[in-house]
């Protein structure tokens, strides 16, 4: 379901429903909007990827306060949930449980750019009862967005992880390098959603900036072909709402450091 569509049907359900109290989120990037909009009472419980220092990309203090589970309908039953927030690829079976059961559900999808990542916040507020916690958080977001405009020329740069899997066109984090003063190089390159951009295609067009994961050690060819590189925090790399933020404000600060 579309994100426009999911918050009309969202809204109308607002009204109609009083506000859940036992809100269960099963996606790590719904879990960091949930945490942002929800009270923290009505929080039952956050995957166990946001407990994972490795791989949360919201505060991990703040999503500790709130139990953890596994993603099994049985784990998130244990729960008692009135409303589960589940992402596109959790299983269809266990979808199929949360409806024979009457658990409420919502889906969220993977935001290809902001405009779809802000109408996810704006759902999931509105699902939870709470639309003006939704509509404080787009604030935030827009203003650390105008706040990281770069008036200079865009600087050609490939963010790359230690997997080689790279942002291609039509990944938000494509679309916040050019919101932050920079062209996405690996979408130049004709490379897709979270393609692969092996170290010889990487040496042969090199950018003049390469986005390197600062906890890995940078692969020994790229090493010595003493490309640019500088520091971002690949935790950011995979969710939109609060993490934009935070997300917005790295590559600002990076592209200031640049000609």
């Amino acid at each position: 379901m579309r994100a426009s569509s999911l918050l009309a049907a969202l809204l109308w359900a607002g009204a109609a429903a009083a506000a859940p109290q036992r809100v269960v989120s099963m996606n790590p990037c719904a879990d960091a909007i949930l945490a942002e909009v929800a009270e923290p009472a009505q929080i039952a419980g956050l995957s166990h990827w946001s407990h994972d220092p490795r791989g949360s990309s919201m505060d991990l203090a703040l999503a500790r306060r709130f139990p953890r589970h596994f993603g099994t309908a049985e784990d998130v039953l244990r729960l008692k949930p009135d409303l589960v927030i589940a992402g596109a690829h959790t299983p269809a079976a266990t979808r199929a449980a949360f409806a024979r059961l009457g658990v409420p559900l919502v889906t969220v999808g993977v935001p290809a750019r902001v405009e779809e990542s802000l109408a996810e916040v704006r759902a999931i507020a509105a699902a939870v009862g709470r639309p003006a916690a939704g509509e404080a958080l787009v604030g935030r977001i827009a203003s650390a967005l105008a706040a990281a405009r770069h008036p200079g020329p865009p600087v050609p740069a490939v963010l790359r992880t230690p997997a080689g899997v790279v942002p291609g066109a039509g990944t938000l984090m494509a679309d916040l390098m050019a919101r932050t003063g920079f062209v996405n190089a690996a979408a130049a390159m004709g490379l897709a959603q979270w393609d692969i951009l092996p170290v010889e295609r990487l040496l042969l067009a090199p950018p003049a900036l390469l986005l390197a994961d600062p906890a890995a050690e940078l692969h020994p060819a790229l090493a010595r072909a003493r490309l640019q590189t500088a520091p971002f925090d690949m935790r950011l790399l995979n969710c939109g709402g609060p993490t934009i933020i935070r997300a917005a404000a790295a590559l600002a600060a990076i592209r200031r450091t640049l000609p």
